[in-house]
């Protein structure tokens, strides 16, 4: 217990706890006010009516009333797509080729094209959604007007056009919000680095001091060490999911003191990975940086920006000594879907695992470190014996 209270000591007298606390708060705030309107609702397009006819200038008003889309320009001849997208303008160009009137009072077809730039993906947003909506939706009316006028009725018109119907509803993040994805994942990302950073200077700290070997060999005197860390950590996290649930939108539907148990292992893992990391550095400046080698995995292959589904399975199987991993899996899991705490015993396994991992590999360079210890008293042993015994021949 000596170890646990002198780390309590060395941590309120730190820097640490206001970073801990302050640094994934203001990542929260910034990134949860920056991504809360990650959708454009109204993406400009402009179109080139070849027509010119009456047809044509209420299909354009269809397209206009559209919440996906906003017509910002109508051009009646045909211009290069690459001049009308050239200073990002709009996203997408729409084409309302020549006679499109006359082939459909003919119950002829046309082809309407659509242009879309597709360099900045996030901008087209809807825009395939609205285009199809408006398409089908015009299809079955002139279907159901020529089917109505050949004597049938409107529901057997409408079986005849589209016998099956296609209902879909997004579950858990309808609205394709970024809060839940790459806000939490920035705010999880620095809580990470300023954690790992600190439990990797532990051990040269100690080092330094003299105290590494002050509380004996038992790995348990450093594995105390981690308490205030994970449990600062744990806190931090918490709260700053409350802000975000609160003031960005969060869809979190899990109680918070259940999801404070998987919190709390991804913290002491993450801590012991750090002090693992850090713990043969001579210096403790130079122990942070070692953290690298976790942050920057973390933050490509486990569900930040991409989910892991989509990465090669070799990268997917680097992601399992990574304790964000199984935290971003809880997350999506019990936090978004509202799922029970049991149902994710195989993610709390795996950090249990990298606990006992980290903690076994950090006893045995305690003991290789006893074994030098004993090997450098047994020279000097020898050393002081030589001389004794040369002085009184």
């Amino acid at each position: 217990m000596k170890s646990l209270i002198d780390e309590w000591k060395h941590v309120a007298g730190s820097k640490y706890v206001m970073g801990i606390f302050i640094a994934p708060l203001i990542a929260a705030i910034f990134f949860g006010f920056m991504f809360s309107q990650n959708q454009i609702s109204e993406s400009p397009v402009m179109i080139i009516d070849e027509d010119h006819s009456a047809y044509s200038r209420e299909l354009i008003s269809k397209l206009d009333a559209s919440q996906y889309m906003k017509v910002t320009n109508v051009f009646p001849n045909r211009i290069p797509p690459e001049t009308l997208l050239a200073n990002e303008q709009a996203v997408a160009v729409i084409v309302l080729p020549a006679g499109l009137e006359l082939r459909k009072l003919q119950g002829l077809s046309s082809n309407v094209g659509i242009l879309m730039d597709n360099s900045m993906p996030s901008g087209l947003t809807g825009i395939r959604t609205a285009i199809q909506e408006i398409v089908t939706t015009e299809n079955a009316t002139l279907s159901m007007t020529r089917l109505a006028r050949q004597g049938f009725n409107a529901q057997t018109s409408k079986g005849l056009i589209a016998p099956l119907s296609l209902q879909q509803r997004m579950l858990f993040n309808p609205t394709t919000s970024l809060v839940g994805t790459m806000v939490i994942g920035f705010v999880n990302i620095v809580a990470l680095m300023l954690t790992a950073g600190a439990t990797a200077s532990i051990v040269p700290r100690l080092r330094k001091e003299g105290k590494l070997i002050a509380g004996g060999y038992s790995p348990l005197q450093l594995w105390l060490r981690t308490v205030p860390y994970a449990v600062l950590t744990t806190i931090s996290l918490l709260l700053s999911y409350g802000v975000l649930k609160q003031a960005g939108g969060l869809r979190f539907a899990a109680e918070p003191y259940l999801f404070a148990v998987p919190l709390l292992l991804y913290s002491f893992s993450l801590s012991l990975l750090g002090m693992l990391l850090g713990y043969s550095a001579k210096d403790p400046a130079k122990a942070g940086s070692r953290t690298s080698l976790i942050v920057y995995p973390s933050f490509l292959v486990t569900g930040i920006q991409l989910s892991p589904l989509a990465l090669p399975l070799f990268f997917q199987v680097t992601a399992w000594p990574l304790p964000m991993n199984w935290l971003n899996r809880i997350l999506r899991g019990m936090a978004y879907r509202n799922g029970e705490l049991a149902t994710y015993s195989l993610e709390m396994g795996a950090m249990l695992i990298l606990i006992g991992a980290a903690s076994l590999f950090i006893g045995l360079l305690l003991l290789r470190e006893k074994r030098k210890s004993n090997i450098s008293s047994a020279g000097q042993h020898d050393e002081v014996k030589g001389l004794t015994i040369g002085s009184q021949a």
